[in-house]
Formats: structure tokens, sequence, C-alpha cells
């Protein structure tokens, strides 16, 4: 039996930023705990580099 090509098609009225906006919030709902973990990650990661940076240069 030959295989159908599934072909969608979907109307979306709103503009891209909205519709970018909807699809970021689901994303972040559905990956709440990663999202929170990477956030923390990049914090400490910003807070790190600033403290090596001033290591063993007089002010």
């Amino acid at each position: 039996m030959k295989e159908r090509k599934l072909n969608y098609r979907f109307h979306n009225p709103n503009p891209t930023a909205a519709t970018a906006d909807y699809l970021l919030k689901i994303f972040m709902e559905a990956n709440q705990e990663k999202v929170q973990l990477a956030i923390q990650a990049a914090a400490d990661t910003a807070d790190g580099s600033g403290e090596k940076d001033n290591e063993g240069h007089p002010a």
C-alpha cells in the first residue's frame, strides 16, 4: 500500500510577534523546571565571571 504524505496548513490571524510570544509562554510553561535551571546557571556564570576578572588586579 502506498504511504500518504501528510499536509498540514494552519490559518493564523495573529501578528507574528503575538504568535511568537504565545508559543514562548507555552514552551516555558511546559519546560518550567529546565528554564529555571538555565536561568540559575546563567546567573551563576555571570556572578562567577565578574569575580574572576577582578582577582589579581590592583584597584
